[in-house]
């Protein structure tokens, strides 16, 4: 009989590790061998202990989880990354998935699809929910999938996301070790691809879109 896949949980909430662990209890083949709470947490456990599927989630306190994803897939290309997060599809998915993840989930998903997913990721391949996969047919064929968001980088993205929740450019700046006029400049950088003139506009924006977790 093969060993079981073995799965690192990180999220700093312990609430959701254990409902993960708890969802994940009923699969013999699927085996959680270790948690994190932060990213240094699990690169500390990651360099002494050998994994085969790291359910991450993006909001750590120390570090986003894109880029703790991309810092994974640098230094552990074997390992595969299933992001399970708050946040719906439209806000991360695909920025995951073009970093080198083997899926995207929400918190709301149910058992079946979570280990269907750690199942896949655990063989070497991707999960892609129904919904996802429309999308990136409809953006491949120039459909209505597309949405302006997606044309930001993550760091855009990330500073969109405060604006849009109501904190100041000095309170950003501070939160993101940069210099007032920088975040500025990202400011009004991301107006420009987004077409808008106003934080307000940001906000409804990021209210239809369901970015404001």
């Amino acid at each position: 009989m093969s060993r079981p896949v073995r799965i690192i949980l990180i999220d700093d909430h312990t609430v959701a590790r254990q409902g993960l662990r708890l969802m994940l209890g009923g699969a013999d083949d699927l085996q959680v061998s270790g948690e994190a709470e932060t990213a240094a947490a699990a690169l500390q456990l990651l360099h002494v202990q050998q994994f085969d599927v790291a359910l991450l989630d993006i909001g750590l306190p120390d570090k986003n989880g894109l880029e703790l994803l991309k810092q994974l897939h640098e230094q552990w290309p074997a390992l595969a990354v299933l992001i399970v997060s708050m946040y719906a599809e439209d806000v991360y998915a695909l920025r995951a998935l073009k970093l080198g993840a083997a899926g995207y989930l929400t918190k709301t998903c149910t058992r079946a699809t979570l280990v269907e997913a750690v199942r896949k990721a655990g063989a070497g391949g991707k999960y892609v929910s129904p919904s996802l996969l429309q999308k990136l047919a409809d953006m491949l064929g120039g459909g209505p999938g597309a949405v302006l968001h997606e044309a930001l980088t993550d760091r855009e993205l990330e500073i969109f996301r405060m604006i849009a929740s109501g904190e100041s450019l000095v309170g950003i700046a501070a939160a993101l070790h940069l210099s007032p006029s920088t975040v500025t400049t990202y400011r009004s950088r991301l107006l420009d691809k987004m077409g808008m003139k106003t934080n307000a506009e940001l906000t409804r924006y990021g209210l239809d879109y369901g970015l404001l977790g």
